[in-house]
């Protein structure tokens, strides 16, 4: 493999691998944004789609991340592949997508989570369960024999473009592999390898 094309062909190696594990949730990915106050808040969100664009998830704008993201649009993901020995640390900078891709996704859901996803003010208090389930209850007689339900205004995707990825790999006596790779000013690729 020819590392200086950069750390995608790796990145995607290594998902390769992974799904041929059959691995729980190969696609959960920890996603550290962080506050106006520089409070840092992480979660795991799950990766969608990869390519030489970026990493996409999809979300609520008006939850807590995305409200992170819109006063920073800074962020890093964590994916940690246990059962391989392997994780892979991005930092870079959030973009949105277009309407049409997170109509595109959002028309995949099934019709529960399309549902939730209406029904729920995500990171906002709520008194109880009790007041939670009677929301989706009605919201879901609300959408009664709509099909498709539209997309929410407030929801869609979010693209991490890259600026750095660490690739981790575990070796013996912790003396593990790892290979950094960070965005240079002409946009190719600068490759270091780190020491455990």
């Amino acid at each position: 493999m020819d590392l200086t094309e950069g750390p995608l062909p790796l990145f995607q190696k290594w998902y390769e691998e992974m799904e041929r594990a059959e691995i729980f949730q190969p696609t959960a990915m920890t996603l550290t944004t962080v506050s106006k106050e520089s409070q840092p808040s992480a979660r795991v969100v799950l990766l969608k789609e990869f390519g030489e664009q970026g990493f996409l998830f999809f979300t609520n704008y008006e939850s807590r991340k995305g409200r992170e993201i819109e006063s920073n649009p800074h962020v890093a993901l964590l994916f940690y592949w246990r059962e391989l020995g392997r994780q892979v640390r991005i930092q870079g900078k959030v973009e949105k997508t277009d309407t049409k891709k997170s109509y595109e996704y959002f028309a995949t859901r099934p019709r529960g989570s399309q549902i939730a996803a209406w029904a729920s003010a995500q990171s906002r208090s709520v008194g109880s369960r009790e007041e939670m389930d009677r929301i989706y209850i009605e919201t879901e007689k609300r959408f009664e024999g709509v099909d498709p339900v539209p997309l929410p205004p407030f929801w869609g995707g979010y693209r991490v473009v890259p600026t750095s990825v660490e690739f981790w790999q575990e070796r013996m006596s912790r003396y593990h592999d790892r290979l950094l790779f960070s965005q240079n000013q002409e946009g190719g690729w600068d490759i270091q390898r780190l020491n455990p």
